[in-house]
């Protein structure tokens, strides 16, 4: 059977455009098919019109100052597709900050705990953009944001630009805490980022290094060798723990010459170390320092850091020595950034210390900005603030006096928005609310006035506590927030926040509440101890395990995770890496055919030896000699060619 196949294109309406094509396909036994199918002309209406709906509102723009514990857990959490979200940080990676003082010995690797911003925002839904640049100034009356990149000079463009926002998230931490002591900016280190430890570790081997050169006297080894923590708050006994295992595990062996000159010290200004843990906690953790052989000096105020000594005082006894070191570290809490406070001198917190938020996190006087993390606090509503509003909406029946049973009809709402209020029940063990109607002598009342019911909880705000400037509750304002935005539009329209005491209505969201999980205090020695939620307490070698566990699952990806459990593996088995090697992990290294790309200026011994590594730097200016030296031969040869030609002519 042959089949024979004709094309008839036809314009069947001309108005709308459309090409029909007409195929019939004719066969020997006289039967046929005939197909069709339709076209846009361009040719003749040109090409279609657009979908795009001009009534479809813009996206609202949030900019994310920050990548660090509260920014990282907000973008990991949020539905960008809601949003025109922007992250500005002059960091690219996250940090896990808990293991930084296993960084500073080598227990764990620097890369093991950073992940890559832009590894995890493209993971979420919809288009986040990241900038690597350092806020400058936060400009509340224009909503905009001016910023800086720090990259490279030698890069051609401006690396100043400005972000306008609709809503602003402030997480960008906070800074060390000096208290303006003289010299600890200058000789002191601190333990606050990535580079920090690092810096940390190779000083650590620097002294060693120092100490068994044989020109040094006892004393000067004794000095090299004396290593100060300041603060002995979670960050700087975990440091301490860390540095006498160093020590006691892979240091002792490579220099047993100095072994006995080592010295640890960690100076506190309280009565105990650990003070925000449990005094069980601190105890143990004073005990095993004594018996490690970690010197605890509590009641000490440091006066001033020089190169060679640490002045303190003494508070008991008002005396005051110095103390001789080769390595201090300053570990004594956090003050506020420089941008911060410039912002909190605009919207009238210029008198406060850190940066003042409501209970759903919203800075206070400035409608459209967040803050998370270490640069704000929760400046939590007081309940006598508003007791004549809790006591007018409560009596119903508005006969002056209230009843137990009329209290009970508002309770949920004023603990969700007052959490001060269950905490003193608790506090108390009250489990019937008519005791607070107890008089001063001990009798239950039916009713009481106004002055009654001001008495009854007049001390309930005492149960307020600022929360603490740690990592559990930076990414647990970062998951609420996030999920705030995530509904802003839902309950906006239908509520879901307890009653306005003040006002009608409900709030739009519930307030933020923050849950402690508990806290580690690793004390070296494979000994750790943990506070864990119902006024549970651990210590000992399973706690340690515990710590493990815990550290190893709150990594951000996998991929941190297994490095992170790769290289406790690794020291298990070889121990910490001692070798003095120059950081390369966030320098900018060059790419196969950077050289290429340079000018001559640009690749001056000098600019190299300042921008790269010293490994890089020689075999950047060993490729230079080698390719001039090429140039100058093929001068030499064309030279030649050209005297040739000339002598031939």
């Amino acid at each position: 059977m042959t089949i024979h196949a004709v094309n008839i294109k036809a314009l069947v309406v001309k108005e709308s455009s459309i090409l029909l094509s007409l195929t019939v396909y004719n066969n020997s036994s006289g039967g046929g098919l005939l197909s069709y199918s339709e076209s846009q002309s361009e040719s003749i209406t040109g090409p279609p019109a657009s979908n795009t709906n001009s009534d479809v509102p813009a996206k609202k723009k949030v900019v994310v100052l920050g990548t660090g514990w509260g920014g990282t857990s907000f973008l990991k959490d949020l539905n960008a597709s809601l949003y025109d979200v922007q992250v500005v940080s002059p960091c690219n990676y996250f940090a896990f900050t808990p293991l930084l003082p296993s960084v500073t010995c080598g227990t764990v690797e620097a890369r093991s705990i950073v992940e890559p911003v832009r590894n995890m925002v493209k993971k979420r839904k919809g288009d986040i953009k990241f900038w690597e640049a350092e806020c400058l100034k936060i400009d509340h009356a224009n909503k905009t944001v001016l910023c800086r990149s720090n990259i490279g000079n030698n890069l051609v463009g401006s690396g100043e630009f400005s972000l306008e926002y609709d809503y602003l998230v402030v997480a960008i931490g906070a800074q060390v805490n000096t208290f303006n002591t003289p010299g600890v900016k200058e000789h002191c280190h601190f333990l606050k980022e990535v580079e920090d430890a690092q810096k940390i570790r190779r000083a650590v081997i620097d002294c060693f290094e120092k100490a068994v050169l044989p020109s040094l006297s006892d004393e000067e080894r004794r000095t090299n060798l004396h290593f100060v923590v300041v603060g002995g708050g979670p960050t700087g006994v975990e440091f301490a723990a860390e540095l006498h295992d160093h020590f006691q595990e892979d240091l002792v062996n490579l220099y047993p010459s100095v072994k006995d000159f080592v010295k640890i010290t960690v100076i506190q200004s309280g009565d105990h170390i650990l003070n925000t843990f449990d005094e069980r906690i601190s105890l143990f953790a004073e005990e095993k320092f004594g018996r490690d052989g970690i010197k605890v000096q509590t009641g000490c105020r440091v006066l001033s850091v020089d190169d060679k000594n640490i002045t303190m005082k003494a508070k008991s006894t008002g005396e005051i020595c110095s103390v001789p070191h080769g390595l201090v570290i300053w570990s004594t809490g956090i003050a506020t950034r420089p941008v911060v406070r410039d912002f909190m001198e605009q919207i009238g917190q210029g008198k406060r210390h850190v940066l003042a938020t409501n209970e759903w996190l919203r800075v206070k006087g400035c409608e459209s900005v967040y803050a998370i993390g270490d640069c704000s606090s929760i400046d939590q509503q007081k309940i006598m603030d508003d007791i004549s509003a809790i006591f007018e909406a409560a009596d119903k029946d508005k006969s002056g006096t209230l009843t137990v049973a009329e209290l009970k009809d508002v309770l949920d709402d004023i603990i969700v928005r007052y959490p001060q209020f269950e905490l003193y029940l608790k506090s108390k063990h009250i489990l019937d609310l008519s005791t607070l109607w107890k008089d001063s002598e001990g009798n239950y009342r039916e009713e009481i006035d106004i002055e009654g019911f001001k008495m009854a909880l007049s001390h309930m705000d005492s149960q307020m506590k600022s929360l603490p400037a740690t990592a559990q509750v930076a990414s647990q304002q970062g998951e609420y927030l996030a999920r705030c935005f995530n509904r802003m539009h839902q309950c906006e329209e239908h509520p879901e926040g307890p009653r306005r005491f003040k006002g009608s209505g409900r709030h739009t969201f519930l307030p933020f509440r923050y849950k402690h999980f508990g806290q580690f205090a690793p004390l070296g020695g494979e000994q750790a101890a943990a506070e864990l939620p119902g006024d549970w307490v651990a210590m000992g070698h399973s706690t340690q395990w515990l710590w493990y566990s815990v550290y190893a699952s709150k990594q951000v990806s996998w991929r941190t995770r297994m490095l992170v459990i790769s290289d406790w593996t690794r020291r298990f088995i070889f121990g910490r890496d001692s070798s003095r090697y120059p950081n390369t992990v966030y320098m900018q290294q060059p790419t196969s055919n950077t050289l290429t790309q340079r000018t001559p200026e640009c690749l001056s011994t000098s600019y190299v030896s300042q921008r790269y590594t010293p490994l890089t730097a020689r075999k950047l200016l060993e490729r230079r000699r080698v390719r001039e030296e090429d140039g100058q031969r093929r001068k030499r040869k064309k030279k030649l060619l050209g005297q040739w030609r000339s002598h031939d002519q």
